[in-house]
C-alpha cells in the first residue's frame, strides 16, 4: 500500500499546498485550507485522470473551421420550464448539478423527470440517502409510472461507473453527490477531497460514455453549494432550486451552464402530486388585491431569455427610533439606501425620519437594475398616500446624478406587459419603441424628476 502523504486544500477552490497556511494564495480567502491525508498526492492523481480522458478520446489538433457545428442533440425532460433553464433541455455527456435547500423539491423533481425519461429511454436513477422502498413510496404518493424506471441503492463511485457501462443508461442520477465515494481516498464522504474526486470522476465518466449525469448537491446554512468551490467549476451546468416551505412556488435557476444562457428562471408549483410547471408565471405575481392601496406598483425584469412581471410594494412610515430602519426583501439592501439618497438628492423627497420597508412579491429575488424606477415610485406612492394607476407598468435604472438609464430588451418587456392587460408604461427614454404598441401609452423619461411629474 502507498504510503499516507499529507495534503493541504483549499475549500473555496481547490489549491494545494505542501504545509498549511492562513490565507489561500489564489482565492485570497483566509482560514479555508484544511488537511487530508492520501495514498496518492491529489496532483498525481489528477495528471493520471488527464492522460486517460486526453488518451480515451483520441484528442488530435485542429484548425477552429474543421470543427463540427452541428446543434448538440438535446432531449427534453418532459418540462419546459427544466428544459428552458437547461438551455433548451438535456445535453448527451454532461454533468449536471442541482442543489436546493432541505424540503425544496430536489428528489421529488428528478424523480419525476426519470419516470418519464423512462418510458422513451435506458433510465438509471442511483440512491445513497435513501432505501428503494422509500422512493418506492414516493413514486406511488405521486401517482408516477414505475414499470420502465431503474433503480440503484449505491455509495460508491467505482461500482456505480460499473454497473452504468453494464446498463448502457442515457441518463443517470446520483443522490447525492455529498454521500458517494471513493475508495482510494481515505476520508469521510463529504468531505472536500471526496466531493471533488467523486465529481472529476462522475464528469469524465458522462464524457467518455456519451451519458448525461444529474448530481444532487446539498448546501450550507447560507444557501451556497456544499463542498469546494471547484465542484462547480468541473460540471457542465448548476442549478438552484430556491422556495420556502410556507410557499408552494419553487424556482430553478440557472447559476451557470456552458450551453445555455445562465440566470434562466423556471417556474413550479408544489402539489400534492408533485411539482407542476407554471408556464406563464407573470400570471401567479400578478395577483393583486381587489382594493387599490398606495406603495404598489408593477415592474418589468428579464429573467434569462424572458420578461417577468412582478409586482413591487413598499412602505414609509414615520419613524420612532433615533436611526429609521431599511428592511427589503428581494432586492439589495444597499442598493435600496442609495436610492433614497437619490431620491433626497434630485427628487426633494426627505425619507430620513421614515422607515422603509420593500418587498418583492411572490418571493422573487430581483438581481437587475431595472427595478429602481418601479421601487422610487412605489416609495413615492407610500409616502405620498397616493394610488398609482392599476394599468401602469415602470421599469428603468436610476443613476446617481438622477438620470433614467435604458435597460437591455426594452421593446419585448413593453410588449409582454401589454399581453397582460396594462395600457401606460413609464420607461426610460431611450427605450421607447419606434413603433407605437397597440393599446398602450409609453412614458419615455430622462430625470427621476420627470417620471415623478407623469404619476
Amino acid at each position: 500500500m502507498a504510503k499516507a502523504k499529507v495534503a493541504y486544500v483549499c475549500t473555496d477552490c481547490g489549491s494545494e499546498y505542501l504545509r498549511w497556511q492562513g490565507q489561500c494564495g489564489d482565492c485570497k480567502a483566509w482560514s479555508t485550507i484544511s488537511e487530508f491525508r492520501t495514498g496518492v498526492s491529489p496532483a498525481a492523481k489528477r495528471n493520471t485522470a488527464l492522460q486517460g480522458y486526453a488518451g480515451a478520446l483520441q484528442s488530435e489538433v485542429q484548425t477552429l473551421d474543421s470543427i463540427d457545428l452541428q446543434e448538440l442533440p438535446r432531449f427534453s425532460t418532459g418540462f419546459t420550464e427544466f428544459d428552458r433553464v437547461l438551455g433548451g433541455g438535456v445535453v448527451p455527456g454532461s454533468s449536471i448539478l442541482i442543489g436546493g435547500e432541505p424540503g425544496a423539491g430536489k428528489s421529488t423533481l428528478l424523480l419525476q423527470v426519470m419516470c418519464m425519461l423512462a418510458k422513451t429511454m435506458n433510465a438509471l436513477y442511483v440512491t445513497g440517502e435513501e432505501s428503494l422502498q422509500q422512493i418506492a413510496m414516493r413514486a406511488q404518493r405521486l401517482k408516477l409510472p414505475t414499470d420502465k424506471l431503474r433503480m440503484l441503492a449505491e455509495t460508491s463511485v467505482e461500482t456505480i461507473c460499473m454497473r452504468a457501462e453494464k446498463e448502457k443508461p442515457a441518463i443517470i442520477v446520483i443522490d447525492s453527490i455529498q454521500v458517494v465515494h471513493m475508495a482510494d481516498v481515505p476520508s469521510a464522504p463529504g468531505s472536500v477531497s471526496q466531493v471533488r474526486e467523486s465529481a472529476a470522476y462522475i464528469t469524465r465518466f458522462a464524457k467518455l460514455n456519451n451519458v448525461a449525469i444529474i448530481m444532487v448537491g446539498h448546501v450550507t446554512k447560507d444557501g451556497s453549494l456544499a463542498g469546494p468551490k471547484v465542484l462547480e467549476h468541473c460540471i457542465d451546468c448548476s442549478v438552484m432550486i430556491e422556495g420556502t416551505t410556507d410557499s408552494r412556488f419553487r424556482t430553478l435557476r440557472g447559476n451557470k451552464n456552458r450551453f445555455g444562457a445562465v440566470n434562466e428562471l423556471g417556474v413550479f408549483a408544489m402539489t400534492g402530486t408533485g411539482l407542476k410547471e407554471v408556464k406563464n408565471p407573470s400570471a401567479i405575481f400578478l395577483n393583486r388585491a381587489e382594493q387599490h392601496s398606495p406603495g404598489s406598483t408593477v415592474m418589468v425584469i428579464w429573467e434569462g431569455t424572458r420578461p417577468l412581471l412582478v409586482e413591487i410594494q413598499a412602505l414609509a412610515d414615520h419613524s420612532q427610533l433615533g436611526n429609521p430602519r431599511r428592511v427589503s426583501v428581494g432586492l439589495d439592501q444597499n442598493r435600496l439606501a442609495m436610492l433614497l439618497a437619490i431620491m433626497h438628492r434630485h427628487g426633494n423627497l426627505q425619507m430620513s425620519d421614515q422607515d422603509v420597508f420593500v418587498n418583492v412579491v411572490g418571493g422573487v429575488k430581483v438581481t437587475e437594475t431595472s427595478a429602481d424606477l418601479a421601487l422610487l415610485l412605489a416609495l413615492v406612492s407610500s409616502f405620498r398616500d397616493q394610488v398609482l394607476p392599476q394599468n401602469l407598468v415602470v421599469f428603468g435604472e436610476v443613476g446617481l446624478s438622477g438620470e433614467i438609464r435604458p435597460v437591455p430588451s426594452g421593446q419585448e418587456r413593453i410588449a409582454e406587459a401589454a399581453k397582460h392587460g396594462f395600457t401606460r408604461a413609464i420607461v426610460p427614454k431611450a427605450n421607447v419603441p419606434k413603433v407605437p404598441i397597440e393599446g398602450m401609452e409609453v412614458i419615455g423619461v430622462s430625470k427621476l424628476s420627470d417620471a415623478l411629474e407623469s404619476i
